[in-house]
Protein backbone atom coordinates (compact mmCIF):
# COMPACT_ATOMS: atom_id res chain seq x y z
CA UNK A 1 0.00 0.00 0.00
CA UNK A 2 1.46 1.12 -3.84
CA UNK A 3 -0.65 3.52 0.21
CA UNK A 4 0.90 2.50 -2.75
CA UNK A 5 -0.18 2.28 -5.04
CA UNK A 6 -1.26 0.13 -6.49
CA UNK A 7 -2.69 0.46 -7.23
CA UNK A 8 -1.61 -0.37 -5.21
CA UNK A 9 -3.44 2.39 -6.46
CA UNK A 10 -6.31 3.29 -7.60
CA UNK A 11 -8.75 1.92 -10.34
CA UNK A 12 -10.93 3.18 -13.32
CA UNK A 13 -14.23 1.77 -13.14
CA UNK A 14 -16.34 1.65 -15.93
CA UNK A 15 -19.11 3.96 -14.99
CA UNK A 16 -16.11 6.61 -14.28
CA UNK A 17 -15.15 6.25 -18.09
CA UNK A 18 -17.33 8.77 -18.68
CA UNK A 19 -15.60 11.55 -16.82
CA UNK A 20 -12.69 10.99 -18.89
CA UNK A 21 -11.21 13.67 -20.75
CA UNK A 22 -9.31 13.71 -24.31
CA UNK A 23 -5.26 13.35 -23.54
CA UNK A 24 -4.08 16.57 -24.95
CA UNK A 25 -1.94 15.96 -27.68
CA UNK A 26 -2.11 12.12 -28.16
CA UNK A 27 -3.58 12.48 -31.17
CA UNK A 28 -0.28 14.25 -32.18
CA UNK A 29 0.04 18.37 -33.33
CA UNK A 30 1.87 18.93 -29.82
CA UNK A 31 -0.49 20.72 -28.45
CA UNK A 32 0.32 22.02 -25.62
CA UNK A 33 1.96 21.01 -21.67
CA UNK A 34 5.98 21.03 -20.59
CA UNK A 35 6.67 19.75 -23.78
CA UNK A 36 5.22 22.11 -26.00
CA UNK A 37 3.84 25.18 -24.37
CA UNK A 38 0.55 26.07 -24.85
CA UNK A 39 0.24 28.97 -22.37
CA UNK A 40 -1.30 26.53 -19.65
CA UNK A 41 -0.80 23.86 -17.01
CA UNK A 42 -1.05 20.54 -17.66
CA UNK A 43 -2.55 18.16 -15.02
CA UNK A 44 -2.36 14.81 -15.94
CA UNK A 45 -4.10 12.36 -13.80
CA UNK A 46 -5.33 8.44 -12.90
CA UNK A 47 -8.73 8.26 -15.02
CA UNK A 48 -11.30 7.04 -12.06
CA UNK A 49 -14.23 7.81 -10.19
CA UNK A 50 -11.73 10.54 -7.88
CA UNK A 51 -11.29 12.34 -11.36
CA UNK A 52 -14.72 14.25 -9.93
CA UNK A 53 -12.60 16.09 -7.07
CA UNK A 54 -10.00 16.78 -9.76
CA UNK A 55 -12.12 18.46 -12.02
CA UNK A 56 -13.52 20.65 -8.79
CA UNK A 57 -10.20 21.87 -8.01
CA UNK A 58 -8.86 22.46 -11.50
CA UNK A 59 -12.49 24.60 -11.71
CA UNK A 60 -11.36 26.28 -8.33
CA UNK A 61 -7.92 27.75 -9.63
CA UNK A 62 -9.02 28.62 -12.92
CA UNK A 63 -11.34 31.05 -11.38
CA UNK A 64 -8.29 33.20 -10.02
CA UNK A 65 -5.76 32.23 -12.46
CA UNK A 66 -4.62 33.77 -15.28
CA UNK A 67 -2.18 30.66 -16.52
CA UNK A 68 -5.17 28.07 -16.88
CA UNK A 69 -4.93 24.23 -15.65
CA UNK A 70 -6.18 21.64 -17.89
CA UNK A 71 -6.92 17.86 -16.76
CA UNK A 72 -5.94 15.60 -18.45
CA UNK A 73 -6.80 11.80 -17.26
CA UNK A 74 -5.75 8.15 -18.68
CA UNK A 75 -7.83 4.97 -17.92
CA UNK A 76 -6.49 3.44 -14.78
CA UNK A 77 -5.24 0.57 -16.81
CA UNK A 78 -3.22 2.33 -19.35
CA UNK A 79 -1.71 5.07 -16.92
CA UNK A 80 1.43 3.42 -16.14
CA UNK A 81 2.16 2.55 -19.64
CA UNK A 82 1.33 5.62 -21.52
CA UNK A 83 3.00 7.77 -18.77
CA UNK A 84 6.21 6.12 -19.10
CA UNK A 85 5.29 6.47 -22.82
CA UNK A 86 4.64 10.51 -23.07
CA UNK A 87 7.07 11.39 -20.19
CA UNK A 88 9.77 12.57 -22.01
CA UNK A 89 7.83 13.46 -24.97
CA UNK A 90 6.37 16.77 -26.31
CA UNK A 91 2.89 15.47 -25.01
CA UNK A 92 4.30 15.87 -21.49
CA UNK A 93 2.21 16.83 -18.62
CA UNK A 94 3.25 19.89 -16.09
CA UNK A 95 2.31 18.20 -13.05
CA UNK A 96 1.17 14.43 -12.63
CA UNK A 97 -0.51 11.51 -10.37
CA UNK A 98 2.43 9.06 -9.10
CA UNK A 99 2.71 6.91 -6.46
CA UNK A 100 5.68 7.89 -4.77
CA UNK A 101 8.68 5.75 -4.23
CA UNK A 102 10.14 3.61 -6.68
CA UNK A 103 7.22 5.43 -9.42
CA UNK A 104 9.00 8.53 -9.59
CA UNK A 105 12.53 7.22 -8.91
CA UNK A 106 13.79 6.69 -12.68
CA UNK A 107 11.95 9.85 -13.69
CA UNK A 108 14.46 11.84 -11.21
CA UNK A 109 17.60 9.63 -12.12
CA UNK A 110 16.60 10.57 -15.66
CA UNK A 111 16.84 14.66 -14.52
CA UNK A 112 13.03 15.03 -15.86
CA UNK A 113 11.41 15.78 -12.21
CA UNK A 114 11.67 19.06 -10.52
CA UNK A 115 12.41 19.14 -7.08
CA UNK A 116 10.13 21.03 -5.01
CA UNK A 117 12.59 22.19 -2.29
CA UNK A 118 12.37 25.94 -3.84
CA UNK A 119 8.23 25.49 -3.57
CA UNK A 120 8.55 24.60 0.29
CA UNK A 121 10.61 27.40 1.31
CA UNK A 122 8.67 30.07 -0.10
CA UNK A 123 5.81 28.25 1.31
CA UNK A 124 6.26 26.02 4.07
CA UNK A 125 3.14 24.97 4.33
CA UNK A 126 3.40 22.79 1.02
CA UNK A 127 5.15 20.07 3.84
CA UNK A 128 3.99 21.19 6.94
CA UNK A 129 0.34 20.49 6.20
CA UNK A 130 0.98 16.90 5.83
CA UNK A 131 1.78 13.68 8.06
CA UNK A 132 5.61 13.63 7.77
CA UNK A 133 5.33 9.90 7.22
CA UNK A 134 3.32 10.30 3.91
CA UNK A 135 4.88 13.44 2.37
CA UNK A 136 8.26 11.44 2.96
CA UNK A 137 7.34 8.75 0.39
CA UNK A 138 7.68 11.43 -2.27
CA UNK A 139 11.60 12.07 -1.05
CA UNK A 140 14.25 10.61 -3.26
CA UNK A 141 17.70 11.33 -2.27
CA UNK A 142 17.40 13.78 0.68
CA UNK A 143 14.98 16.19 -1.75
CA UNK A 144 10.93 16.56 -2.42
CA UNK A 145 9.63 15.33 -5.85
CA UNK A 146 6.20 14.95 -4.39
CA UNK A 147 3.22 16.65 -2.69
CA UNK A 148 0.53 14.50 -1.41
CA UNK A 149 -3.14 14.34 -3.22
CA UNK A 150 -6.05 12.10 -3.10
CA UNK A 151 -5.12 10.16 0.07
CA UNK A 152 -4.04 7.69 1.71
CA UNK A 153 -5.12 3.92 0.67
CA UNK A 154 -4.67 1.44 3.08
CA UNK A 155 -5.99 -2.04 2.13
CA UNK A 156 -8.78 -3.18 3.88
CA UNK A 157 -11.08 -6.67 3.46
CA UNK A 158 -14.68 -5.50 2.25
CA UNK A 159 -17.49 -7.24 2.43
CA UNK A 160 -21.25 -7.50 1.48
CA UNK A 161 -22.77 -7.46 5.02
CA UNK A 162 -25.87 -9.42 3.89
CA UNK A 163 -24.07 -12.09 1.45
CA UNK A 164 -22.23 -12.44 5.03
CA UNK A 165 -25.28 -12.66 7.35
CA UNK A 166 -27.16 -14.96 5.35
CA UNK A 167 -23.80 -17.53 5.93
CA UNK A 168 -23.56 -17.11 9.13
CA UNK A 169 -20.30 -15.31 8.60
CA UNK A 170 -18.47 -12.30 10.40
CA UNK A 171 -15.33 -10.32 9.14
CA UNK A 172 -12.65 -12.49 10.39
CA UNK A 173 -10.18 -11.39 12.71
CA UNK A 174 -7.97 -14.76 12.60
CA UNK A 175 -6.80 -16.32 9.56
CA UNK A 176 -8.76 -19.40 10.99
CA UNK A 177 -11.59 -17.16 10.89
CA UNK A 178 -11.01 -16.52 6.60
CA UNK A 179 -10.62 -20.42 6.24
CA UNK A 180 -14.07 -20.87 7.68
CA UNK A 181 -15.57 -18.18 6.62
CA UNK A 182 -14.58 -19.84 2.58
CA UNK A 183 -16.10 -22.79 3.73
CA UNK A 184 -19.70 -21.25 4.99
CA UNK A 185 -19.93 -18.75 2.28
CA UNK A 186 -18.99 -21.79 -0.61
CA UNK A 187 -21.63 -24.12 1.38
CA UNK A 188 -23.95 -21.06 0.18
CA UNK A 189 -22.87 -21.27 -3.37
CA UNK A 190 -20.85 -17.88 -3.17
CA UNK A 191 -17.77 -17.53 -4.38
CA UNK A 192 -15.78 -16.28 -1.01
CA UNK A 193 -13.60 -13.70 -2.12
CA UNK A 194 -13.48 -11.84 -5.75
CA UNK A 195 -10.21 -11.43 -7.36
CA UNK A 196 -9.39 -8.95 -10.25
CA UNK A 197 -7.29 -11.65 -11.04
CA UNK A 198 -6.75 -10.18 -14.46
CA UNK A 199 -5.54 -6.28 -13.57
CA UNK A 200 -2.86 -8.97 -11.68
CA UNK A 201 -2.40 -6.19 -8.62
CA UNK A 202 -5.23 -7.48 -6.80
CA UNK A 203 -3.73 -11.04 -6.24
CA UNK A 204 -0.23 -8.40 -5.51
CA UNK A 205 -1.92 -7.56 -2.37
CA UNK A 206 -2.92 -11.26 -0.96
CA UNK A 207 1.17 -11.62 -1.05
CA UNK A 208 2.02 -8.46 0.77
CA UNK A 209 -0.55 -8.80 3.87
CA UNK A 210 0.15 -12.73 4.09
CA UNK A 211 4.20 -12.30 4.19
CA UNK A 212 3.62 -9.08 6.66
CA UNK A 213 1.96 -11.01 9.07
CA UNK A 214 4.33 -14.15 8.60
CA UNK A 215 7.68 -12.09 8.85
CA UNK A 216 6.25 -8.90 9.78
CA UNK A 217 7.69 -5.95 7.39
CA UNK A 218 11.22 -6.47 7.77
CA UNK A 219 11.64 -9.41 5.22
CA UNK A 220 10.62 -7.12 2.21
CA UNK A 221 12.84 -4.62 3.12
CA UNK A 222 15.51 -6.56 3.12
CA UNK A 223 14.31 -8.41 -0.37
CA UNK A 224 14.09 -3.96 -1.07
CA UNK A 225 17.44 -3.31 -0.18
CA UNK A 226 18.98 -6.38 -2.14
CA UNK A 227 19.19 -9.22 0.08
CA UNK A 228 18.03 -11.61 -2.21
CA UNK A 229 18.31 -14.85 0.31
CA UNK A 230 15.26 -12.66 1.90
CA UNK A 231 13.17 -14.79 -0.63
CA UNK A 232 14.19 -18.19 -0.13
CA UNK A 233 13.99 -17.67 3.95
CA UNK A 234 11.95 -20.03 6.16
CA UNK A 235 9.06 -17.35 6.70
CA UNK A 236 8.59 -16.45 3.11
CA UNK A 237 8.25 -20.40 2.13
CA UNK A 238 5.96 -20.29 5.26
CA UNK A 239 3.54 -17.37 3.73
CA UNK A 240 4.02 -18.93 0.01
CA UNK A 241 2.75 -22.13 2.33
CA UNK A 242 -0.79 -20.27 3.23
CA UNK A 243 -0.97 -18.37 -0.33
CA UNK A 244 -0.79 -21.80 -1.88
CA UNK A 245 -3.74 -23.13 1.01
CA UNK A 246 -6.19 -20.65 0.49
CA UNK A 247 -6.19 -20.71 -3.15
CA UNK A 248 -6.64 -24.73 -2.93
CA UNK A 249 -9.89 -23.85 -0.83
CA UNK A 250 -11.28 -22.66 -3.52
CA UNK A 251 -11.40 -19.28 -2.12
CA UNK A 252 -11.32 -17.34 -5.22
CA UNK A 253 -13.63 -19.78 -7.42
CA UNK A 254 -11.58 -21.01 -10.81
CA UNK A 255 -12.34 -17.98 -13.27
CA UNK A 256 -10.15 -14.94 -10.83
CA UNK A 257 -7.58 -14.31 -14.18
CA UNK A 258 -10.86 -13.87 -16.08
CA UNK A 259 -11.88 -11.32 -13.91
CA UNK A 260 -10.75 -7.62 -12.95
CA UNK A 261 -11.05 -4.46 -10.82
CA UNK A 262 -10.56 -1.62 -13.10
CA UNK A 263 -13.73 -2.53 -15.27
CA UNK A 264 -15.52 -2.94 -12.03
CA UNK A 265 -15.76 -7.11 -12.60
CA UNK A 266 -14.47 -8.10 -9.34
CA UNK A 267 -16.78 -5.39 -7.05
CA UNK A 268 -19.80 -5.90 -8.74
CA UNK A 269 -18.99 -9.42 -7.71
CA UNK A 270 -19.37 -8.44 -4.27
CA UNK A 271 -22.10 -5.71 -4.94
CA UNK A 272 -24.82 -7.92 -6.35
CA UNK A 273 -23.72 -10.87 -4.29
CA UNK A 274 -22.19 -13.01 -6.02
CA UNK A 275 -19.06 -13.00 -3.43
CA UNK A 276 -19.03 -12.57 -0.17
CA UNK A 277 -14.81 -10.21 0.18
CA UNK A 278 -12.52 -8.36 -1.71
CA UNK A 279 -9.48 -7.74 -0.44
CA UNK A 280 -8.80 -3.77 -2.13
CA UNK A 281 -7.46 -0.68 -1.48
CA UNK A 282 -10.14 2.01 0.24
CA UNK A 283 -10.72 3.55 -3.25
CA UNK A 284 -13.41 1.08 -3.58
CA UNK A 285 -15.64 2.64 -1.68
CA UNK A 286 -16.11 5.79 -4.48
CA UNK A 287 -16.39 2.84 -6.81
CA UNK A 288 -18.67 1.68 -4.99
CA UNK A 289 -20.41 5.24 -3.95
CA UNK A 290 -20.80 5.69 -7.79
CA UNK A 291 -21.53 2.66 -9.24
CA UNK A 292 -23.65 0.72 -6.64
CA UNK A 293 -25.37 3.45 -4.29
CA UNK A 294 -27.65 1.56 -2.22
CA UNK A 295 -24.97 -1.04 -1.83
CA UNK A 296 -22.25 1.41 -0.66
CA UNK A 297 -25.02 2.96 2.14
CA UNK A 298 -26.41 -0.16 3.45
CA UNK A 299 -23.87 -3.10 3.22
CA UNK A 300 -20.81 -2.25 2.09
CA UNK A 301 -19.02 -3.55 5.40
CA UNK A 302 -15.05 -3.46 5.95
CA UNK A 303 -12.29 -4.88 8.33
CA UNK A 304 -8.90 -5.22 8.68
CA UNK A 305 -6.64 -8.03 7.42
CA UNK A 306 -6.82 -11.09 9.39
CA UNK A 307 -3.81 -12.20 11.95
CA UNK A 308 -2.05 -15.09 11.47
CA UNK A 309 -1.17 -17.04 14.46
CA UNK A 310 2.73 -17.63 15.43
CA UNK A 311 3.29 -14.49 13.46
CA UNK A 312 5.86 -11.98 13.39
CA UNK A 313 3.90 -9.25 11.78
CA UNK A 314 2.08 -6.64 14.02
CA UNK A 315 -2.01 -7.42 13.03
CA UNK A 316 -2.01 -3.88 13.01
CA UNK A 317 0.46 -3.11 10.26
CA UNK A 318 -1.11 -1.91 7.18
CA UNK A 319 -0.49 -2.10 3.20
CA UNK A 320 -1.44 -0.31 0.32
CA UNK A 321 -0.44 3.13 -0.82
CA UNK A 322 0.56 5.89 2.00
CA UNK A 323 -0.25 8.36 -0.44
CA UNK A 324 -0.99 9.13 -4.21
CA UNK A 325 1.68 12.49 -5.14
CA UNK A 326 1.65 15.40 -7.63
CA UNK A 327 5.05 15.67 -8.80
CA UNK A 328 6.51 18.39 -11.39
CA UNK A 329 8.49 18.42 -15.03
CA UNK A 330 11.80 20.34 -14.71
CA UNK A 331 10.89 21.87 -17.90
CA UNK A 332 7.40 23.32 -16.78
CA UNK A 333 7.13 26.67 -18.74
CA UNK A 334 5.08 27.77 -15.48
CA UNK A 335 5.92 26.74 -12.02
CA UNK A 336 4.54 29.55 -10.56
CA UNK A 337 1.48 29.04 -11.48
CA UNK A 338 2.34 25.00 -10.75
CA UNK A 339 3.29 25.90 -7.41
CA UNK A 340 -0.20 27.93 -6.55
CA UNK A 341 -2.27 24.75 -8.05
CA UNK A 342 -0.33 22.86 -5.68
CA UNK A 343 -1.42 24.55 -2.39
CA UNK A 344 -4.97 23.52 -3.16
CA UNK A 345 -3.98 19.87 -2.15
CA UNK A 346 -4.24 21.38 1.21
CA UNK A 347 -7.14 23.27 1.32
CA UNK A 348 -10.44 22.91 3.29
CA UNK A 349 -11.98 22.54 -0.09
CA UNK A 350 -9.83 19.56 -0.92
CA UNK A 351 -9.92 17.74 2.23
CA UNK A 352 -14.11 18.25 2.38
CA UNK A 353 -14.16 17.04 -1.67
CA UNK A 354 -12.12 13.89 -0.89
CA UNK A 355 -13.75 13.27 1.97
CA UNK A 356 -16.68 13.18 -0.02
CA UNK A 357 -15.71 10.48 -1.97
CA UNK A 358 -14.55 8.11 0.85
CA UNK A 359 -11.39 9.12 0.58
CA UNK A 360 -9.11 10.01 3.34
CA UNK A 361 -6.56 12.91 2.89
CA UNK A 362 -3.65 12.94 5.01
CA UNK A 363 -3.25 16.48 5.62
CA UNK A 364 -2.96 17.94 9.43
CA UNK A 365 -6.59 19.65 8.69
CA UNK A 366 -8.36 16.08 8.44
CA UNK A 367 -9.46 15.93 11.66
CA UNK A 368 -11.27 18.75 11.58
CA UNK A 369 -14.07 17.21 8.80
CA UNK A 370 -14.31 13.94 9.14
CA UNK A 371 -17.56 14.06 10.47
CA UNK A 372 -18.31 15.73 7.26
CA UNK A 373 -17.23 12.91 4.99
CA UNK A 374 -19.81 10.04 2.92
CA UNK A 375 -19.53 8.26 5.64
CA UNK A 376 -18.00 9.20 8.64
CA UNK A 377 -17.86 5.73 10.28
CA UNK A 378 -15.59 4.66 7.10
CA UNK A 379 -13.55 7.51 7.26
CA UNK A 380 -13.03 7.43 11.04
CA UNK A 381 -12.06 3.80 10.96
CA UNK A 382 -9.59 4.32 8.39
CA UNK A 383 -8.09 7.04 10.09
CA UNK A 384 -7.64 5.37 12.76
CA UNK A 385 -6.27 2.48 11.73
CA UNK A 386 -3.61 4.34 9.42
CA UNK A 387 -3.11 6.72 13.15
CA UNK A 388 -2.20 3.51 14.80
CA UNK A 389 -0.48 1.42 12.44
CA UNK A 390 3.19 0.36 13.50
CA UNK A 391 3.88 0.06 10.00
CA UNK A 392 2.15 1.11 6.57
CA UNK A 393 4.28 -1.26 3.78
CA UNK A 394 3.94 0.43 0.26
CA UNK A 395 2.55 -1.74 -2.14
CA UNK A 396 5.13 -4.13 -4.01
CA UNK A 397 4.99 -2.69 -7.18
CA UNK A 398 5.38 0.84 -6.39
CA UNK A 399 8.32 0.25 -4.05
CA UNK A 400 9.92 -2.02 -6.88
CA UNK A 401 11.63 0.28 -9.67
CA UNK A 402 8.97 0.48 -11.97
CA UNK A 403 11.46 -1.88 -14.34
CA UNK A 404 10.25 -4.77 -12.09
CA UNK A 405 6.63 -4.33 -12.20
CA UNK A 406 5.70 -6.38 -15.32
CA UNK A 407 8.42 -9.83 -13.99
CA UNK A 408 6.63 -9.23 -10.37
CA UNK A 409 3.20 -9.37 -11.20
CA UNK A 410 3.44 -12.24 -13.70
CA UNK A 411 5.33 -14.32 -11.14
CA UNK A 412 2.63 -13.45 -8.39
CA UNK A 413 -0.34 -14.70 -10.87
CA UNK A 414 1.73 -17.75 -11.92
CA UNK A 415 2.18 -18.95 -8.23
CA UNK A 416 -1.45 -17.79 -7.40
CA UNK A 417 -2.62 -19.96 -10.04
CA UNK A 418 -0.28 -22.80 -10.24
CA UNK A 419 1.87 -22.35 -13.73
CA UNK A 420 5.35 -21.81 -11.52
CA UNK A 421 5.85 -23.39 -8.08
CA UNK A 422 7.48 -22.19 -4.46
CA UNK A 423 10.99 -22.62 -6.49
CA UNK A 424 10.33 -20.82 -9.71
CA UNK A 425 8.40 -18.06 -7.41
CA UNK A 426 11.61 -17.71 -5.67
CA UNK A 427 13.74 -17.23 -8.71
CA UNK A 428 11.72 -14.93 -10.01
CA UNK A 429 11.74 -12.47 -7.33
CA UNK A 430 15.42 -13.11 -6.71
CA UNK A 431 15.77 -12.14 -10.43
CA UNK A 432 13.73 -8.66 -10.03
CA UNK A 433 16.19 -5.41 -9.95
CA UNK A 434 15.75 -3.30 -6.75
CA UNK A 435 17.57 -0.17 -8.25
Amino acid sequence: MKLSARFPRTAAGGAALALLLTLSGCGGGGSGSAGGDDGKIHVLVYGDAANKVEKELVATFNKTSEVKAVLDTIPGADYQAKLQTIISSKQAPDVFFNWGGGSIKPFVDAGLLLPLDDFIAKDPALKSKFLPSVFNSATVDGKSYGIPMRGTQPVMLFNNGKVLKEAGVKPPKTWDDLLDAVKALKAKGVTPIALGGGDQWPTQMWFQYIYDRVAGPELFQKALDGDKSAWESADSKKALGMIKELVDTGAFGTNYDSVKFTDQGSSTLVATGKAGFELMGSWVYSTHQEAHPAFAKKDLGYSAFPSIEGGKGDPANLAGNTNNFYSVLKKTEHPEAVAEFLKLQYSDKFVKAQLGIGNLPTTTNTPDFLDEAASPKYAKYQYDLVKKAPAFQLSWDQAYPQSAATSLHQAIQQFFNGSIDEDGFIAAMQALPTS
